[in-house]
């Protein structure tokens, strides 16, 4: 596929037409100046029809299968917005069929499929990026430049968090082992993770230690923030923690729910401790360290113009990934979210669950 002219528009095709895709990816595309989706795939292919109806250009195709679409070399870009459980099987397919991916988070259900995704990038040069979208929020762009600066000295405890009290949510395959891979801990857990690892500049994990909760899914007529869910579909974690130690001997702990008694929530956030001084986000942004003798706390005023990823901007996170997805293409940059930090990620995540089953360390080769 050669370059772009200029004039030219990127060619979209969006395969999973469900909700990420709606809420996130396709409005965030439809603010573009310089892309168009021209294709849309769903195995319910009402949901392509309505895609293509709200999002697409005039006379854009419909399929309900990805296969079709990616026989189709007017495309530029796929993006992935399937259940965990594919989100291999097609990126490595589209890669292959000469396409530029953007893949929805987490990679893969397991570190296997993540690693044929780093491999088929490598091999094919497209580029390749999964939608970590809470690193382009304006606190975290202000604490990764200040770990960067070297602000906090070398980071060697932090925290990755991503808890709810209750709030299950009950639509699509989420609660659906199979397809998804896990709960919480691969849902939002993945989140949280791939800031702290991404802040930390860290990704030689050493061995883990997980554990793995079905303590609350079996409730009925629960209080949920969308209504109970079904005991009966419930295949997944309600919670699930891990300990992770990196080779350097810095330490993370991961803590993720949907469904836990606890008061101390929030989700994408991380907490950081370093040599020179410490950080969270668990109430805006805080900046701790010692100065002349004194203890302070610094809370960057995040409204400011030259504070969030563009001076002034009003985009959502979402809307701004899109945006630096779409320039890392046009202007043959490397992806914000490099496959092969996401693919630690994933390997994590793997290793909590497999260790919080068999009740023992699960160390990295």
């Amino acid at each position: 596929m050669g370059a772009k002219k200029a004039s030219e528009k990127l060619r979209i095709g969006i395969i999973g037409c469900g909700g990420i895709a709606t809420n996130k990816h396709m409005p965030g595309l439809a603010k573009q100046d310089n892309v168009e989706m021209t294709a849309f795939a769903d195995i319910i292919y009402e949901r392509a029809e309505k895609a293509a109806q709200d999002f697409g250009v005039e006379g854009a195709k419909k399929y309900s299968g990805y296969e079709a679409l990616l026989e189709d070399k007017t495309i530029d870009v796929v993006h992935v917005c399937t259940p965990n459980k594919s989100h291999s099987e097609i990126t490595v397919a589209a890669l292959e069929a000469g396409k530029h991916v953007m893949c929805e988070k987490p990679m893969s259900k397991t570190s296997e499929g993540a690693k044929k995704m780093v491999e088929a990038a490598r091999k094919t040069g497209k580029k390749l990026c999964i939608g970590y979208q809470n690193r382009y929020s304006a606190s975290s762009q202000y604490l990764y430049k200040a770990c960067r600066r070297g602000d906090l000295g070398e980071i060697y405890f932090a925290k990755a968090h991503a808890v709810r009290r209750r709030a299950v949510p009950t639509w699509g395959v989420f609660l659906d082992e199979e397809e998804q891979g896990g709960g919480p801990l691969i849902d939002i857990g993945t989140h949280a993770l791939d800031l702290t690892l991404w802040m930390m500049d860290n990704y030689r994990p050493k061995y883990t230690v997980g554990s793995v909760y079905h303590k609350l899914g079996g409730m009925k007529d629960a209080a949920n923030a969308w209504g109970p869910w079904d005991p009966e579909k419930y295949t997944v974690e309600d919670s699930a923690f891990g300990y992770v130690v990196m080779e350097n001997g810095a330490a993370i702990f991961l803590e993720s729910s949907w469904a836990l008694n606890s008061l101390q929530t929030g989700e994408a956030k991380t907490t950081l401790c370093g040599t020179k001084a410490g950080a969270d986000m668990m109430d805006g942004l805080r900046i701790n360290g010692e100065e002349f003798g004194k203890m302070y706390v610094k809370t960057p005023n995040l409204d400011a113009k030259g504070v969030d990823f563009y001076d002034g901007s009003t985009l959502s996170p979402g809307e701004k990934e899109t945006k630096v997805w779409i320039d890392c293409i046009l202007n043959d940059k490397e992806p914000y979210v490099k496959p092969e930090e996401a693919f630690v990620v994933t390997q994590i995540l793997e290793a909590i669950y497999e260790s919080g089953r068999i009740g023992k360390p699960v160390y990295f080769e």
